[in-house]
């Protein structure tokens, strides 16, 4: 993985109803990014944030049932392109959100350089609703699907192919709440699913084992959206949607230390970083701290 690094800021908050999480990557700068890739002897480019266009309006609208779904596409859209013009020029996209929505963008830039690509949801959330199946009509409980080809036109056709990536080429890990539609669709297209059960069971080193070897010999790339969220909210308390029970600390290194050693993963995103609900920049630090890990940071 040793690609010198391009930091891309996505200061998204259309893609849900919490202010503040469009804070995040400014959170995660401040809490030293590029000092800390730079002490692992990466070269880092930070393209500071791209441009998101704010609705003319106070209350978000809902049009074909989802909201801000223009002002969404037309972000995520300024994303892929970026993301795509950064690995044509073999750099390795890092891009800190932001609600998780725009994992729509960043996977559809990644998803023009590989045939085969893979991806690794590591979150509370599955994220795979549809406008069908959404309670909310939130977009950021839904890039899952839409990378699956899955959802609205205008998303699923952002950098013009779908889907960008195939059922049995996604590993979710620390799933702990799914809507009943989307319990049914992850049965339907039989993705791998380690809910916390199966991590409580037989633990992070053997899902995340499991979770290498499945993807290393079906995939010619893989990219980690890592949602905050996946984490326990007693040591992640600066999300827009906690859920009790997640991964801790330490499982949550231990799945990036992994990762590092495996060489898997040629793109990333760390979103839903709210410093509005934050306890003393506390995830934005851990958020930190796990980018380490994941580029491969040891104490020895």
């Amino acid at each position: 993985m040793k690609k010198d690094i391009s930091i891309i800021g996505m200061p998204m908050d259309l893609g849900q109803m919490r202010r503040g999480v469009d804070m995040g990557p400014s959170a995660i700068r401040y809490a030293g990014i590029v000092e800390r890739l730079e002490s692992l002897q990466y070269k880092v480019k930070d393209l500071g944030n791209v441009d998101i266009a704010r609705p003319d309006r106070r209350e978000p609208i809902r049009e074909d049932n989802l909201r801000n779904l223009r002002e969404v596409v037309d972000a995520n859209a300024r994303l892929a392109k970026v993301v795509n013009e950064e690995i044509a020029e073999d750099q390795f996209p890092l891009v800190l959100g932001g609600d998780h929505s725009i994992a729509i963008g960043s996977v559809a830039g990644v998803s023009q350089h590989y045939d085969n690509l893979g991806v690794i949801w590591y979150d509370a959330h599955g994220d795979i609703n549809t406008v069908e199946t959404s309670p909310s009509g939130n977009i950021h409980g839904m890039p899952l699907a839409v990378n699956l080809g899955l959802g609205h036109k205008m998303l699923t056709d952002i950098m013009g192919n779908a889907p960008k990536v195939k059922p049995e080429n996604i590993v979710l890990i620390g799933i702990r709440c799914l809507d009943e539609g989307e319990k049914e669709l992850l049965r339907k297209l039989h993705v791998k699913v380690y809910t916390m059960h199966e991590i409580d069971r037989i633990g992070m080193p053997q899902v995340m084992k499991e979770t290498i070897e499945h993807l290393q010999g079906r995939t010619d790339g893989v990219h980690l959206s890592f949602d905050l969220d996946g984490i326990d909210p007693s040591e992640a308390p600066g999300v827009g949607t906690p859920v009790n029970g997640g991964a801790t600390y330490r499982e949550s290194h231990l799945a990036m230390e992994m990762l590092a050693e495996s060489d898997l993963i040629t793109s990333a995103e760390f979103v839903e970083v709210n410093p509005m609900l934050d306890d003393k920049s506390k995830t934005a630090i851990l958020a930190v701290d796990l980018i380490g890990s994941l580029f491969g940071e040891k104490l020895i």
